[in-house]
Parts: C-alpha cells; sequence; structure tokens
C-alpha cells in the first residue's frame, strides 16, 4: 500500500472520529445560540425593571424627604403631622429593605443568567476548536502543513472553471524532490521529514497569496499559480534553488526537478496534470542523464 493510500485512510479515519465528537456538539451548541438571544432578552428585561423601580423608589424618597423639610405642605395639625411622619419613616425604611431584597434577588438571577451563558460560549468555542481541527485534517497535509492531494485537486477545478469564465491565465507546477529516497535510506525517515518539512516552508515563502501548495504525497509538491507570467515561475524555483538542511552533522542539499503547463481552454483536469507531469517526467530524466 502506497505512502498517499495510508495517509489518506489515516486522516479520513480521524476526520470521521472527530466528525462524531462534533456532530452532536454542534446541535447543542444550535440549541445554544437560541438560549444565549433568549438569556440575552431576559438580562436586558431585568435591567430595565430594575431601573424603573429604583427610578420609583428615588422619587418616593424625595418626595418624602420634601413633605418632612416642609411639614406646611401637608394640611395636619401638629399631633397628626407628628403621627404621620413617624408611619412615614417606618414605611420608608420598610420600603427600602424590600427594595434592597428585591435587588439582591435580580442580582441573584442575572449572575445565574450570565453563568448559563458563560457555559454555552465555552461549548460555543470549544465547538469552533473540533471544527478546525476537522478542517486541518481534511484539507492539510499532517507532516508539512501544505495542502493535501485531495484539496489541491479541488481548487484546480475552481482556478480552471476561474480561468475560463474570466478568460485568465492559469499554470500548474509540479516539482519533484531528487533525493529524498537516498536520504531516508542512508540518515533515516527522521532526516526525510525534515527535509519534507524545510522544503514546504521555503516553498510557502516562494509563492503569492494567491497561489496554493501542496504535498502530493511522497516527495511530489504542486504549486498552482493564477495569472502567472513565465518568469514569475522561474522566480518561485529561483526561491526553491540552493535550499541545505542539516541533520545530525549532514548537510543535505534539496533539488528538485519542476514541469509546468499554462491551463488550455478544453481539457479537463486529469488531461492538465497529465501535461504537466510529462513535462516534469521529461526534467528528472534530463537531470538523472
Amino acid at each position: 500500500m502506497s505512502e498517499t493510500t495510508v495517509q489518506t485512510e489515516s486522516t479520513v479515519a480521524a476526520v470521521d472520529r472527530i466528525e462524531q465528537r462534533v456532530t452532536p456538539t454542534a446541535d447543542r451548541v444550535v440549541e445554544g445560540a437560541a438560549a444565549i438571544e433568549a438569556n440575552l432578552r431576559k438580562l436586558d428585561r431585568r435591567q430595565w425593571w430594575m431601573w424603573c423601580s429604583a427610578s420609583a423608589v428615588m422619587l418616593l424618597l424625595t418626595v418624602c424627604v420634601a413633605s418632612f423639610e416642609f411639614p406646611g405642605l401637608l394640611k395636619f395639625d401638629p399631633g397628626t403631622y407628628n403621627f404621620a411622619k413617624g408611619q412615614s419613616i417606618r414605611g420608608l425604611i420598610g420600603l427600602v429593605l424590600v427594595f434592597n431584597i428585591y435587588t439582591l434577588y435580580q442580582q441573584l438571577l442575572i449572575n445565574r443568567i450570565r453563568t448559563q451563558m458563560a457555559r454555552q460560549i465555552q461549548a460555543l468555542a470549544k465547538v469552533e476548536s473540533l471544527a478546525t481541527e476537522v478542517y486541518k485534517l481534511a484539507a492539510l497535509d499532517q507532516l508539512t502543513g501544505l495542502y493535501n492531494r485531495r484539496s489541491a485537486e479541488q481548487r484546480l477545478e475552481e482556478e480552471m472553471s476561474r480561468a475560463i469564465r474570466h478568460s485568465r491565465p492559469l499554470t500548474l507546477l509540479l516539482l519533484d524532490l531528487n533525493s529524498l529516497k537516498r536520504v531516508n535510506d542512508t540518515l533515516g525517515h527522521a532526516a526525510g521529514d525534515l527535509v519534507l518539512g524545510t522544503f514546504a516552508e521555503r516553498l510557502k515563502r516562494a509563492i503569492r497569496g494567491s497561489d496554493l501548495a501542496a504535498r502530493m504525497g511522497g516527495d511530489e509538491f504542486m504549486v498552482i499559480l493564477p495569472e502567472c507570467r513565465p518568469d514569475e515561475v522561474r522566480h518561485v524555483m529561483g526561491r526553491l534553488d540552493g535550499l541545505v538542511v542539516e541533520y545530525d552533522g549532514n548537510k543535505m542539499p534539496v533539488t528538485f526537478a519542476a514541469g509546468w503547463k499554462d491551463y488550455t481552454i478544453g481539457e479537463t483536469a486529469q488531461e492538465f496534470m497529465k501535461r504537466v507531469d510529462d513535462a516534469l517526467y521529461i526534467d528528472k530524466r534530463s537531470v538523472h542523464a
């Protein structure tokens, strides 16, 4: 079984395992989003009622204090006034106590709602983290961090459609490392993995933001270059030249064969890739000749 097949099967299995974790959690989060909305409305209502209650109590206290300061406003005889004043003071004390209890109760409810919202937000963050993990497993090569073969082929189809729609050029570049097998045989697979990872990092820096680099499997890489002139393709390869990787005191020059072609309107993705692969094979033969 080839390395690419093994990687694909392991990736699919990992994605399936994570999706089994994500699906029920995602369902809970959909419900949680609605619950957060409901809780926010509850918070708004409770804060509004607290504001109204506080305003009413403050207004009542103001009226009462004003009546104490200006007893002439009330048409009571002195004895009746003193009795009413005592009753009013006791009523005010009771009102303040009731309002304080009401405020504490509302604050308790608000804190409970906030706790529920914090749990729901944590659930959303957990799903986002799991979704990111699924994306990385499904779209990226685990060793190099580049896009994997499936992602590259999907993107190639999209870029071909865009090239047809807008009549813009599209270039496909294939790269094949020359000495990876020898490195694996002489220094071990850890050294080979270091070569692949280092080359992938150099490749990321060599291309534009609109380009896409992918590891197709083994020591083969693909670069999709929309609207790229021939001199820009050579510029990309020039930035890859001269790479030397050091491992356990050994210096390993990294060389590669390359083949590239421009897309011809009307051909399929398989036909396009076959033409580029033929160009790569010709370059590999010239290197080993």
